[in-house]
């Protein structure tokens, strides 16, 4: 399973200066897959652990989406086109929720034990983006219900543990932002249709026990 969902970038097109090309890996994922995006917030220029948005204590800073606002994601090619065309490096942010996939983030150690964890019990995991500090394993979309029986359900959930449901967002591959370089941890599988992702509670449940294991609790960004 490794060997299949590993790690592969021949998913994105390369410039002539050898990067990735953002305008190709968006286009995939919105008319290909059916994701909705929108271009991110660029980092400050002048200091890439800063924002290019007006909140001076961003904590995702060329992580999220800005101008257009989140609303304004889509599927529609010509649209990307046009955004990409006129901003080649803005990040690619996803819309989750609705048809597309929803995710569960925690820091990096942790997810990494986690997905140890789901590999040994056999599960089949679908795409992982990863960031230096943080991991996001994708999952089929969630109702903000469905996440609170889940979570109420058990006795201890680490703070540390993110949900990106239905009104929220993730930057996808190849985005650069101002927490580093955004990449597959587990790619998804070379096609047209939409890659498979799994059902959020097994996800969950790896992902807590790994958390409790590592100690991690307090949120990390």
């Amino acid at each position: 399973m490794r060997e299949i969902l590993g790690r592969r970038r021949g998913l994105l097109s390369q410039r002539s200066d050898g990067r990735p090309e953002l305008i190709g890996a968006a286009l995939t994922y919105a008319t290909q897959w059916q994701w909705p995006v929108l271009p991110g917030v660029a980092a400050d220029p002048e200091g890439r652990n800063r924002c290019g948005c007006p909140d001076p204590e961003c904590t995702v800073p060329g992580a999220h989406p800005f101008d257009p606002g989140l609303l304004a994601a889509t599927t529609d090619g010509r649209m990307v086109r046009w955004w990409w065309g006129n901003r080649p490096t803005a990040p690619i942010v996803l819309a989750t929720g609705g048809k597309a996939p929803c995710a569960v983030s925690l820091p990096a150690l942790p997810a990494a034990r986690a997905l140890d964890a789901l590999d040994g019990m056999g599960m089949r995991l679908g795409p992982v983006v990863a960031s230096p500090a943080r991991w996001a394993i994708l999952v089929k979309p969630y109702s903000m219900e469905q996440l609170g029986e889940l979570l109420y359900a058990k006795d201890f959930v680490p703070g540390s543990l993110r949900f990106h449901g239905e009104g929220g967002y993730l930057a996808l591959p190849p985005s650069e932002t101002g927490q580093g370089e955004i990449r597959w941890e587990r790619a998804p599988l070379p096609g047209s249709a939409s890659p498979w992702v799994p059902d959020v509670e097994a996800v969950v449940d790896a992902a807590v026990e790994a958390l409790t294991r590592t100690g991690v609790s307090a949120p990390e960004f």
